[in-house]
């Protein structure tokens, strides 16, 4: 039986995306992807069942780096700086071994499945992010939101680091995305509705959200002087 070979899976990736971007994800098949990495059709689903997962490679292995980082995070750090800190250290090293993300990007946003698909995988990331918070003793509600808001800022991180074309490190982009956050909370609370019970723990909400973001800002500001060890 023919063994698993990293390379091989590597050249997938490559022609798949090369002929996605050139044809368009819709009119490309498995065989075509095959041909040009040089394997056979048969060869391919030995190390992606579909055409779609070839894009997501090596993604089922995030979930369980940065459930284990959330749960190695200082003790006394908020949910979400414990949430932020882990997707800055995982997401850092992550970010090292992604090639053509800007052209990746380009091909999920083109169609509807992909995007459906990377959904599912944030949805699992989330949820990973979140049962490590439920494991440090975080309720239920707060765990839930602060893994929510951490997925949705570690996107933004890696949709400006492909942005950048690498000239900006992915942990730089993550503490401007924090930053930009805590500035959309300030503004976002509405004083003038201050009798209201909702709007009284949304205010409660932003500000512990708030909290968390400028300790993870101070965090990432000092991961050259025995902050984050990123790699």
């Amino acid at each position: 039986m023919a063994r698993w070979d990293p390379g091989t899976a590597e050249r997938l990736t490559q022609a798949a995306l090369e002929l996605y971007t050139e044809h368009g994800y819709d009119n490309v098949t498995v065989t075509q992807i095959a041909e040009r990495a040089g394997i056979t059709r048969r060869s391919y689903f030995r190390y992606f069942p579909d055409k779609r997962e070839v894009l997501f490679a090596g993604s089922e292995r995030l979930p369980a780096a940065v459930r284990a980082a959330v749960l190695d995070a200082d003790p006394a750090a908020s949910p979400l700086s414990a949430a932020l800190a882990a997707l800055t250290q995982v997401g850092a090293a992550l970010a090292e071994h992604i090639d053509r993300t800007a052209e990746r990007r380009a091909v999920i946003d083109s169609s509807p499945e992909l995007q459906e698909r990377e959904r599912t995988k944030l949805a699992v990331l989330t949820n990973a992010i979140q049962d490590a918070l439920l494991q440090r003793g975080v309720d239920d509600d707060n765990a839930k939101l602060a893994a929510q808001i951490a997925t949705i800022a570690s996107q933004n991180a890696l949709d400006r680091w492909a942005e950048a074309h690498g000239e900006t490190d992915f942990a730089t982009c993550l503490h401007a995305v924090t930053v930009s956050l805590r500035d959309v909370l300030t503004e976002g609370i509405d004083r003038r509705q201050g009798e209201s019970c909702c709007a009284r723990g949304a205010e409660r909400a932003a500000n512990g959200c708030q909290r968390a973001i400028v300790d993870t800002c101070e965090l990432a500001t000092q991961r050259g002087e025995g902050g984050l060890s990123l790699p």
